[in-house]
């Protein structure tokens, strides 16, 4: 989600990637809320951290807890190391209205995020 945002909020300012520590594919439910917002991620991939080695990345962020406690360490002598943990809905068990409240909730989290993220840093 954060990397569809972030796309969305900047034109052509930078070039955004996406890894985690592990990858499990596409969550149906993040692809469903990002389209009730008109964002569609479902040609996104999930991609291991490992497979973009060689970077020079200005910024670096970690979206949990988990990835910034076990992420391996990316070298990047001037990139700025940014940490929020998001709520994760991939979670929350339930009815689909829960997980559905869920999923909106952890969107318009990262939504903010992102929005002031780009504003804040790269519009400057």
């Amino acid at each position: 989600m954060a990397h569809g945002y972030l796309n969305y909020f900047q034109d052509s300012l930078a070039i955004i990637y996406s890894a985690g520590i592990e990858t499990h594919g596409l969550n149906p439910g993040a692809v469903s809320i990002m389209n009730e917002d008109g964002i569609d991620i479902t040609f996104h991939t999930s991609n291991h951290v490992d497979e973009y080695q060689g970077i020079e990345w200005d910024y670096i962020i970690t979206v949990c807890d988990h990835a910034k406690e076990n992420c391996p360490f990316i070298p990047a002598k001037n990139a700025e190391r940014i940490h929020h943990n998001f709520f994760d809905p991939s979670k929350v068990t339930g009815t689909e209205d829960v997980k559905h409240a869920a999923f909106l909730k952890a969107r318009e989290e990262i939504k903010e995020f992102c929005h002031n993220f780009v504003k804040e840093e790269l519009v400057n």
